[in-house]
């Protein structure tokens, strides 16, 4: 694993076998990687519901009212 291979990282932390157990970032990246991460979870989400039809506020209402 080469560090030229993963554009946000900083440094890499290995261990004795050369295994990576730790990765530095600038935190500008890291939250840049964190916002990318929520975009996909809501894109995902809308995709699972892209073909549900909407409810009224009043149907919302009577809905989350029911157990």
């Amino acid at each position: 694993m080469q560090i030229q291979d993963y554009p946000f990282v900083q440094e890499l932390v290995t261990d004795m076998d050369g295994q990576v157990r730790k990765v530095i970032l600038r935190f500008e990246d890291y939250q840049r990687l964190l916002e990318a991460l929520e975009d996909e979870g809501l894109y995902r989400a809308m995709q699972e519901v892209a073909q549900e039809q909407p409810l009224s506020l009043e149907e919302a209402l009577d809905a989350i009212d029911r157990p």
